[in-house]
């Protein structure tokens, strides 16, 4: 599993009310979270990314409320991978059960900005900063990880095994 896009740099305790505001909590549709994800800390974000792109964070990314809608929002927006130093706990299980890859690095997050072309491999845990070409390496992916994220979450990890039975 890889993935391959140009970063958007964010900071410190990036909260889930920033990375979906609560007035647009009365959907479920994830296209149309998707088209309010960042609005208020970036407002040119969903006008910039594209499917593929990488989210890079400090610490306690993904900090406040522990709703599903703020990993729903960013995977939908096209983001394929987030880096942070640190993540809030709920937000990390939240992103595995969808099915949004999460990396903690703090030394990518120290030789990564805005703008950056980066590449991950899941696999190896390798996080190349293609614009300086620096090399990092984060804590790999296990199969079963690489599985369940490949099969869009929790729900279509399951349902597949199932299948398989």
């Amino acid at each position: 599993m890889q993935a391959r896009g140009t970063v958007f740099r964010y900071g410190d305790n990036v909260d889930t009310d920033v990375i979906i505001p609560a007035r647009y909590l009365n959907t479920s549709n994830h296209k149309e979270l998707a088209q309010h994800c960042m609005e208020d800390i970036d407002q040119n974000f969903i006008k910039q990314v594209k499917k593929g792109d990488i989210m890079v964070a400090d610490r306690n990314f993904g900090c406040g409320s522990s709703r599903e809608h703020a990993p729903i929002a960013i995977k939908e927006s096209g983001i394929s991978c987030v880096i942070a130093r640190t993540y809030a706990r709920i937000f990390y299980r939240n992103a595995i059960n969808i099915g949004l890859p999460i990396l903690e690095c703090p030394e990518a997050c120290d030789g990564i900005k805005a703008g950056d072309v980066v590449s991950v491999d899941f696999s190896t845990g390798t996080i190349t900063n293609e614009t300086t070409k620096k090399v990092f390496h984060s804590e790999p992916f296990p199969p079963f990880m690489q599985d369940l994220i490949s099969s869009g979450g929790l729900a279509g990890y399951i349902a597949k095994r199932g299948q398989q039975a």
